[in-house]
């Protein structure tokens, strides 16, 4: 009897024991959709499912981006195990361009107060051509059907408005929050993640292994933070940035060369041109814009040697063109809300080559007026230098003071202690000289 009295003792204590809160992990989308972002988004997924939390929050602002990291991230979303919700925040955030098709792919989607989707429209490259004035009607036709199949099918799958999808790609459509929950294109508004997970509670969703009710309410919240590569590319993915980093590599590279044996400046410029090069494979850059850039640097180097003035404004005018030139305002794979300026601006490609160049003209000028003066070191630079006899001199040998040093001196005629003497010849270590008559 006592044994039974304390089994319904303990099963009582255990049923009395509050359940544990669910899990649900969280990452943040801010900013172009890159080669860094949407590496980060996907492992999110992985580390999510891998963890067995029970959803995914995804915190977007973005004006689109790169439609290969678009797809990658969709992908990951579609195949997730664990339900993906997004939440496009805080108020004045937007999901723009390839945005659109991030939420699309969501499980659950929720949007805060002030903030709006859309504007899907195909657009080659950042400088927001139309496909039709970039590449003509067929390529127009060709690029804005693949983007409508595209957006429709993530509609259909998740069960959202697929008509509205295709009007967002045709006809660049943009609405707010709570006009997008009317066209089922989100499902709910919410002001916080706190209260989209609060609403979101019980609502049954269909993942890859089948049905899921969701469980997430008063849920504690993990942060997935991008690895420090991540974080790098995602940094460095931005036209103005890349074009700093080849005018930092070109300062490294014309101080190494003009004071050779620093190895601080040649390290710093070659980290930079490796930075850059490595940002550049992350945007839709000209390769010829690159070769200018090159060019211009290479211009400004010999400008060290050659000392023209030409070869110098050259190197200006080529690190221009290439600042300018940089961003491919015709690449069909970059996918970008046409007021997202991703472009290196003028007012920066202006003052920055300006600088470079002057840079560069100013060390040339003073290595051509260091060339113009008398050598002072080596035996060279002992020629005609006068010092004090240390002792009586002789054709024999003797000892002077030149240059600040003591040296082996022989004299053809015999000179006094303490007279002054000019060097003629050098041989070796031994000095002739001659006496200075007052």
């Amino acid at each position: 009897m006592l044994l039974l009295t304390l089994v319904l003792l303990g099963t009582g204590g255990l049923a009395a024991a509050p359940p544990a809160s669910p899990v649900v992990s969280r990452c943040t989308l801010e900013g172009v959709v890159d080669a860094g972002s949407g590496a980060y988004l996907a492992e999110c997924v992985r580390r999510a499912e891998e963890a067995g939390h029970a959803a995914l929050l995804v915190r977007l602002d973005t004006p689109g981006g790169s439609l290969e990291s678009t797809r990658a991230i969709v992908r990951a979303f579609l195949a997730s195990r664990v339900p993906v919700l997004v939440w496009v925040g805080p108020s004045g955030a937007r999901a723009g361009s390839a945005g659109v098709f991030l939420t699309l792919a969501s499980h659950v989607a929720a949007m805060a107060p002030g903030t709006n989707i859309g504007a899907a429209h195909p657009v080659v490259g950042p400088g927001g051509e139309d496909p039709e004035q970039a590449g003509g009607k067929e390529m127009a036709r060709k690029v804005e059907n693949d983007t409508i199949a595209f957006a429709e099918s993530i509609a259909r799958q998740r069960g959202r408005n697929a008509e509205w999808a295709a009007t967002a790609v045709r006809e660049s459509a943009s609405v707010p929050a709570d006009r997008a929950v009317e066209l089922r294109v989100v499902e709910h508004v919410a002001a916080t993640e706190e209260a989209f997970l609060a609403w979101a509670d019980g609502r049954s969703v269909e993942t890859v292994d089948g049905p899921e009710k969701l469980t997430t309410r008063d849920a504690q919240v993990v942060e997935l933070a991008p690895s420090t590569s991540q974080r790098v590319l995602h940094a460095l993915a931005h036209p103005a940035v890349v074009y700093l980093l080849f005018l930092l590599a070109t300062l490294g590279l014309v101080v190494e060369l003009t004071h050779p044996g620093l190895f601080a400046p040649g390290l710093v410029g070659l980290v930079a041109l490796v930075l850059a090069l490595l940002a550049s494979s992350a945007l839709p850059v000209r390769a010829g814009a690159i070769v200018l850039l090159f060019l211009g640097a290479a211009l400004l180097i010999a400008e060290l040697f050659v000392t023209s003035g030409l070869l110098g404004a050259a190197g200006a005018l080529l690190l221009v063109l290439g600042g300018v030139l940089l961003v491919d305002r015709f690449d069909p794979d970059w996918f970008i809300d046409p007021s997202a300026r991703v472009e290196v601006p003028l007012r920066l490609v202006l003052p920055t080559s300006l600088v470079v160049a002057g840079f560069a003209v100013f060390i040339a000028f003073r290595g051509a007026q260091a060339r113009t003066l008398p050598q002072r070191a080596g035996d060279v630079g002992l020629l005609g230098e006068q010092g004090t006899a240390l002792g009586p001199l002789t054709t024999e040998g003797g000892e002077v003071f030149v240059h600040g040093e003591r040296w082996k001196a022989v004299s053809p005629q015999p000179i006094p202690r303490g007279a002054s003497v000019v060097v003629r010849r050098v041989e070796g270590l031994t000095l002739y000289v001659d006496e200075v008559k007052p």
